[in-house]
């Protein structure tokens, strides 16, 4: 019997966090209706999505240092904002389909964390050095524990009944499966 690698394992963990959030969607949709409602936007929700984009613009971060080109970064960034964690796990699987077999099962995560080489083995000058997204990731923590002190002062507690709306339900549900997808490489 042969050894499962590593990647595989990735792979059917993606493919099924976008199956269960591509149903979350297709539910909510069905029962609730289009998100796109004033109603809906509570404080909380508000709060919330404030945090899902925040993530957002790290995975877009990722998927602009990733892609070989602008065009395809940017039809990626607007699928995230778009779909949210359907189009993070849809990457994701893409990417571990690209490994070689030894990378599959070396450390897939370190291998689709890295850009790959061009064909004239030149790669281009990262556009971000490291202390700039230092800086920028640190303000957008920042921006999430303000968004979040600022919320629980203004509208007090989130575990109310009320506020457990099935957007609410889908928005959080999105939200961590992008924050798996962000949690998935090895600390050293």
């Amino acid at each position: 019997m042969g050894l499962v690698s590593p990647a595989f394992g990735l792979k059917v963990l993606f493919s099924a966090l976008g199956c269960v959030m591509l149903a979350t969607l297709v539910y909510t949709i069905s029962i609730d209706g289009l998100p796109f409602r004033k109603d809906l936007l509570t404080p909380w929700m508000t709060a919330t999505l404030v945090d899902f984009y925040i993530n957002v613009v790290v995975l877009g971060a990722w998927v602009s240092y990733k892609e070989p080109n602008c065009i395809s970064a940017i039809l990626w960034i607007v699928l995230l904002v778009c779909f949210g964690s359907i189009t993070t796990s849809g990457y994701i699987v893409l990417q571990l389909i690209k490994l070689s077999p030894q990378e599959s099962l070396e450390d897939p995560m370190y291998f689709i964390l890295l850009r790959q080489q061009r064909k004239n083995g030149v790669d281009q000058k990262p556009k971000l050095s490291v202390v700039s997204a230092r800086v920028l990731f640190s303000a957008l923590g920042c921006l999430m524990f303000g968004t979040l002190v600022y919320t629980l002062v203004t509208d007090g507690s989130p575990f109310r009944k009320e506020l457990f709306t099935p957007w609410m339900a889908a928005t959080l549900i999105d939200f961590y499966i992008n924050v798996v997808a962000l949690s998935g490489r090895k600390q050293v």
